[in-house]
Formats: C-alpha cells, structure tokens, sequence
C-alpha cells in the first residue's frame, strides 16, 4: 500500500499590486525536482472589488479541484470511509488540535480582502515521509508542527546563522576535497 508523507497546505497572502510572474511556481518545480516535495495541487484565488472569489487562470487541467473542495469552493469528494478515510496513515489516535480543521480550511478563502489574492499550496513533504513512520513505529505522535516566525527565532538568530555557516563551510571543503556530500553533523 502506499502511503503518503506529512501533507501540509501552504497559504500565501498577496496584495492587489502584486505582479504574478511565475516565480513561485518555479520554486516549487525546483523543490519537487529535488525530490523534497511533491505538489498535490495549487489554487490560486482572488478576491474582486465586489467581493466574489475568482480563481486566477494558471493551471493545468483539474489543478486546484482538490483545494476547491478542501476550502468548501466546489463539491466534495466522495467521503472516504473505512480504510480509506485513514489513506496513507498508520492506526492510531492522532492528535485533535495539531493542524487546520474542515472549518479553518473553509474559513482560509472566505477572509480574502476585496482586491487581495492567495496561493494555495498542497504538497507532501518527501523528506519526511520515513521520518514519520519511525516516529509512529516507535509509538509516538505529532503534538505541534508550524513554521517560526522571524520573531519567534530572534533569540536564537545568530547562533542558527553561526551554524548553518559551518555546515556550509564543512559541506564546500569535503566537496572540494572529492569526498561525498555527507551531512557534516
């Protein structure tokens, strides 16, 4: 059976003279290219000055469909049910508030300001897919996840700049040295 890695849905706020140039869209190629990512599905979504929602036209045949029916925009896929609600996740209790519920999802498109855009980003996090399993083989359970904020690292700032720079600099001497590229810590 397959399974599926972490599944994260990345919201991006853009104002009314924002210039669309397919930059974002280029990252997110690059990350899938890489093998950290795979996109599920994008949406991008804006708001017009009498304050209906329109979707912006960019996409590829059925792109953004799954976004539309998680963010309550189009019909719902049929409810999954028995093994198949659970597609992808091993058995078990998982946590309740960790994670945007059906209502914080249908909530996400209905708080666009009249002239204002969003970018919706449903993707698989690769990296972490066996990451995971060996936390739930282990008997453990996600609790919080979420990005920091430039605030909420402030205290640690310097000291994470410090060590990246090191891993760089350890990374780019066992290159030039011809060893492998093995993550120095």
């Amino acid at each position: 059976m397959t399974t599926l890695g972490p599944v994260q849905l990345v919201t991006l706020g853009f104002g009314p003279d924002t210039q669309f140039e397919g930059r974002v869209l280029e990252e997110l190629g690059a990350l899938e290219s890489s093998g950290q990512i795979r996109v599920l599905d994008v949406l991008f979504l804006q708001k017009d000055g009498e304050g209906d929602t329109v979707g912006l036209d960019y996409r590829a045949e059925g792109m953004g469909e799954m976004i539309e029916a998680l963010l309550g925009l189009a019909p719902h896929f049929e409810e999954a049910t028995g093994a198949e609600a659970g597609a992808g996740e091993e058995d078990g209790p998982a946590p309740k508030d960790v994670g945007f519920t059906p209502d914080d999802l249908r909530s996400l498109a209905q708080e666009l300001l009249p002239g204002t855009a969003a970018g919706f980003v449903l993707l698989e996090h690769l990296w972490a897919k066996h990451l995971r399993e060996a936390v739930r083989e282990a008997g453990g359970l996600p609790l919080a996840e979420g990005f920091l904020t430039p605030e909420a690292l402030a205290p640690v700032a310097a000291e994470l700049l410090a060590t990246t720079q090191t891993v760089d600099d350890l990374t780019a001497a066992q290159e030039a040295a011809g060893r492998p590229h093995d993550r120095p810590l």
